[in-house]
């Protein structure tokens, strides 16, 4: 397996696309008094959101990026995840939840190759045979 050093997760480029059609349909409106090209303002806000919303790991901690704020925190300092629908927050050492954009559920294997193991990984099995967990059972006794 090849060692992680850098990754972004963030809104996929074709979100854009959304963007580009409001703008075509915004066109018309845009033209009928003048002062209403200020519609414009609703898609390029849109485009600054996908292109800034985004969560880099690396090496040294995590970076969450909002729309007007960034946060970064060292591997150390982050105390743990907190996953909400599908959604993942970071919590530091002092109670902080910041909210980890791009970051789902799914990425917690990769999130924990990056943190090198400071993040555990919930996909993986365990390495030495009889260790595994049995899974629990229903209870059937029919109280």
């Amino acid at each position: 397996m090849t060692a992680v050093n850098k990754v972004v997760f963030r809104t996929p480029p074709t979100a854009h696309l959304g963007a580009l059609l409001l703008a075509v349909a915004a066109t018309p409106f845009a033209f009928a008094a003048p002062g209403l090209f200020g519609i414009y303002v609703v898609p390029i806000a849109m485009v600054l959101w996908v292109v800034r919303h985004r969560t880099t790991a690396d090496n040294d901690g995590i970076t969450a990026r909002d729309m007007f704020t960034s946060k970064t925190l060292e591997w150390d300092e982050l105390a743990s995840l907190k996953l909400d629908g599908g959604k993942v927050s970071a919590v530091d050492t002092h109670g902080t939840v910041t909210r980890l954009p791009g970051v789902r559920l799914r990425h917690m294997s990769l999130l924990s190759q990056v943190s090198n193991g400071r993040i555990p990984d919930p996909a993986a099995t365990p390495d030495a045979p009889g260790t595994e967990e049995t899974p629990a059972t229903p209870d059937t006794s029919g109280e």
